[in-house]
């Protein structure tokens, strides 16, 4: 009894470790991959093998099935990921897990050559652990540092696997403890003890692991360890079923597939070893499990599954459907989902999605609030006013969640991207707000009955063709990320600026001549000033859009340094200056920049 007391505080210590390195490892790989998570994301089809590819690659990434099963809940809560899709992902995500309990094996490699120690664990993993220090403590790069934490998390995890082991193996000489695993040989029992443990540590490369430092005190036999292999993948459903908590429906069927496809693999695979036990009894389920052989069960085992569940996808999908069967009124997707946060690249890409839903809005309402000026439309002016209160939504949630995701551990690159859509949704907003404000002089202009002259409503017409364009290319630039349309904002909205400048001196020269009134000169300056602030949030969306791309904060600010030498610059502002050039009498033309 006294040595199990000795012996206790080693093995918590060492399962501290373990699961403190796993989870280090697994935070920092994926902060390194960064925006590949995203590109992943961005190819995943409703094809198979796409969704088992992606299940796989990403869980092989962060090192955990149920942290990707909770992303997938999020996905389709999120509406970013259909629920036919998510079920390719989560049986690819169950092979993808597997990984873990190869890099774990390494420790049961024996031999006297010095190839065979040097692939032991004990051998590497000081080293690592010197070089993830030095890079984590001396280098300023965050990527470096991300690596720095991948190696040191590797080496804790590895440390603590080593002492985990070492302090269960006086287990060995226990008689109880032999009983114990001489009960788990009937499956049933043995399915219960890996569904329970791996349901309390909430994670089943965890348990995998606890299992193989278990059988390295060689009393484990490979008849008590499949069954339980076995429980551990009902066992990490729940992490994905506690998760999907107050999410809508399609997200809990989600969680409802990773529990069904899991369940149904076990009862069947569990129900041929039990057959197989009992009619053929191999040797081979006496004989003591070793760390690699627990490996190859494990990969075996979820293999097996997946390819029992892969032609059943389409009869998983209708059994979560009636299981969880859609309501009377029809569920909107959550815009933005809290599980999204856990991975802060993902998180990062919806929030530009939405962040491009709500410039459309913005970009819309402002070109249609331009048409009202020459013929008004109550319809449109409806749309209007709902799509600036919808942008107003939008810039008060975005705001608050991309706070608090950078609140979180992410690259650099991606909060500085954070830092960008947050002065990118200020500006959209700041259109629809123009938006309702242009609405407003056209209705003062339809109730008062006042018109502009045929010349002003030209002038008026032209500096509202620029104003679209520029929204047009600000849209695309954002969007797509296009450069070059980002460039030619910037100089189109000098041309914009010109115009304000131009069509306010033709103004005070008909209010000089009396063919045009000092109340309607009132309208034309508030529409030319919303017209010209307008384009200034366009160059300053263009401005972001070049920064994100050339990964420079400042880049906007440089930019206006050199567009006077920039011939490309200034091949685009002549073309837009002859494009949406006004007629005017002598000395009202104001001084043309850029010359």
């Amino acid at each position: 009894m006294d040595r199990i007391f000795t012996n206790l505080l080693p093995m918590i210590g060492g399962l501290c470790l373990f699961l403190f390195g796993m989870t280090v490892m697994g935070q920092a790989l994926e902060r390194r991959a960064g925006s590949k998570l995203r590109d992943v994301l961005g190819k995943l089809t409703s094809n198979k093998a796409a969704g088992l590819m992606t299940g796989m690659g990403v869980t092989a990434v962060i090192q955990s099935s149920s942290a990707t099963t909770v992303m997938v809940v999020g996905f389709v809560n999120s509406g970013l990921m259909k629920l036919k899709q998510a079920i390719y992902v989560i049986m690819g995500a169950n092979i993808g897990t597997t990984i873990t309990a190869w890099i774990l094996s390494l420790s049961g490699i024996s031999g006297d050559n010095v190839l065979m120690k040097m692939l032991k664990p004990t051998s590497f993993t000081p080293i690592l652990a010197l070089i993830g220090t030095v890079l984590y403590v001396f280098c300023k790069s965050n990527q470096k540092k991300d690596t720095g934490a991948i190696l040191l998390g590797f080496a804790t995890l590895m440390f603590g696997m080593d002492t985990m082991s070492d302090a269960v193996g006086f287990l060995a000489d226990v008689p109880a403890f032999q009983e114990l695993f001489l009960l788990f040989q009937n499956p049933f029992l043995g399915v219960l003890a890996g569904a329970i443990l791996t349901a309390i540590i909430q994670s089943s490369s965890a348990s995998v692991g606890i299992l193989q430092a278990l059988a390295a005190t060689g009393r484990v036999s490979y008849g008590a360890a499949i069954p339980i292999i076995m429980g551990q993948n009902i066992g990490t459903c729940v992490t994905a079923m506690l998760s999907s908590v107050g999410a809508n429906k399609n997200a809990k069927r989600a969680a409802a597939v990773h529990l069904s496809f899991n369940v149904i693999g076990t009862v069947v695979w569990v129900s041929v070893f039990s057959l197989v036990q009992w009619l053929v009894k191999p040797a081979l389920f006496g004989e003591s499990a070793s760390l690699m052989g627990i490996a190859v069960a494990h990969s075996i085992f979820n293999v097996a599954c997946t390819l029992l569940m892969l032609p059943l996808a389409g009869f998983l999908e209708k059994l979560v459907i009636r299981l969880i069967p859609d309501g009377k009124k029809p569920e909107a997707d959550s815009e933005l989902d809290e599980r999204l946060l856990a991975t802060p690249s993902i998180a990062l890409e919806r929030c530009r999605s939405l962040t491009v839903l709500m410039g459309k809005g913005a970009v819309n309402a402002l070109q249609e609030s331009l048409d009202m000026l020459r013929q008004y439309d109550s319809q449109a002016a409806e749309r209007i006013r709902e799509s600036e209160e919808q942008t107003d939504h939008y810039e008060d949630i975005l705001g608050t969640y991309l706070v608090r995701l950078s609140n979180h551990e992410v690259s650099s690159q991606d909060r500085a991207e954070a830092a960008k859509l947050l002065k990118i949704i200020g500006d959209f907003e700041r259109i629809s707000d123009h938006a309702v404000n242009i609405l407003e002089s056209a209705e003062e202009m339809r109730e008062k009955d006042m018109h502009f002259t045929p010349k002003a409503a030209r002038e008026m017409e032209i500096a509202s063709d620029a104003v679209k364009e520029v929204l047009t290319l600000t849209l695309n630039a954002f969007e797509h990320g296009d450069l070059m349309a980002a460039r030619k904002v910037e100089a189109l909205e000098e041309v914009v600026d010109y115009l304000k400048e131009t069509l306010r001196t033709c103004h005070i020269t008909r209010l000089q001549k009396g063919s045009c009134s000092i109340e309607v000169g009132f309208i034309w300056a508030d529409l030319l000033t919303n017209i010209e602030r307008t384009s200034d949030h366009c160059s300053n969306i263009a401005g972001s859009v070049i920064e994100m791309a050339h990964d420079n904060m400042n880049f906007h600010e440089a930019a206006k340094g050199f567009r006077k030498d920039d011939p490309e610059f200034q091949a685009d502002f002549q073309m837009y200056l002859e494009k949406y050039a006004v007629s005017v009498e002598a000395g009202e033309a104001p001084e043309v920049p850029m010359e």
